[in-house]
């Protein structure tokens, strides 16, 4: 069973925070786990009278006092019947939320990206991005939306896989998470056109060897990871195949690994960005 019994949730006190409030109390309400709400303070620098200095910076332990106070008062009522402690931080957001991670056995980081409006296809937020490559536990991210559509307990839940050694133990997680959540789990292969000419006959015969390949090389992965979940192998591009099966599947979280430079679904800074920017529900990767 994943071993979830530590969240840490960077709260920003904005409105996208807030819609993720909702999917932070139904994981830990069902894991047992405690919750650490975290918020830092970016450094703030004065800018001196004229003539006289460079910028200097604001008073630290002053700030950093008035950020506990109102954290202290936030979410009360939300995460009543939680473990909660309330950590106030003061420094870069992205490296004081990964230092934080590493330093107090946290299993989980869950985060908005906020991404909205015209803006929800382009880059994910800076601080999203950097804890999604630096951290090494799983890290949740909500709907790269203004709204949050999904239900805070996924109903179905789309495992994407790349078919490489790290696929069984992401597997095994999956399985188990669904089954701790009450979901049903999918699982699902993207395997990469073989060319740019699929209209020709020749062509598609070829893709579809590649394909059944695939299917017989995950069928052995489900088998060997104790898996047993429906199988879908697509062919296309892997951000948006994934997303596309996302929404077929009407899936209310995609799972991730976080793979390898080498591997199909690559390093999280090149093809899970664009899944987690386009998917039409949360995303947790692994």
């Amino acid at each position: 069973m994943p071993t979830i019994k530590h969240i840490l949730f960077p709260f920003d006190f904005s409105t996208q925070g807030l819609l993720a409030v909702p999917f932070v109390r139904a994981i830990a309400s069902r894991f047992g786990a405690k919750i650490t709400l975290f918020s830092v303070l970016p450094p703030n620098w004065i800018a001196p009278p004229v003539g006289m200095g460079a910028f200097v910076a604001a008073d630290e332990p002053e700030l950093k006092d008035e950020l506990q106070t109102r954290l202290d008062r936030e979410l009360l009522n939300e995460f009543d019947q939680l473990t909660v402690s309330r950590v106030a931080s003061y420094g870069d957001p992205a490296f004081k939320i990964t230092e934080f991670a590493h330093e107090n056995a946290v299993d989980l980081i869950m985060m908005p990206t906020h991404g909205s409006g015209s803006f929800r296809n382009l880059l994910l937020g800076s601080v999203t991005a950097k804890i999604l490559h630096d951290t090494h536990c799983p890290v949740w991210t909500a709907t790269h939306a203004e709204e949050q559509g999904s239900p805070d307990v996924p109903r179905t839940v789309l495992c994407a896989i790349d078919g490489t050694p790290e696929t069984v133990p992401v597997l095994k997680w999956a399985s188990e998470f669904s089954q701790r959540m009450g979901a049903a789990l999918k699982v699902l292969h993207v395997v990469l056109p073989i060319s740019d000419w699929l209209a020709l006959p020749t062509e598609r015969e070829l893709q579809e060897q590649a394909r059944k390949e695939a299917r017989l090389k995950i069928e052995s992965l489900l088998k060997s990871a104790g898996v047993d979940a429906p199988l879908r192998v697509a062919v296309g591009k892997i951000a948006p195949t994934v997303d596309e099966e996302a929404r077929q599947e009407d899936a209310n979280l995609v799972i991730i690994g976080r793979g390898s430079s080498q591997s199909t679904l690559g390093r999280l800074r090149t093809h899970a960005y664009g899944i987690i920017q386009q998917s039409p529900c949360p995303v947790l990767s692994v």
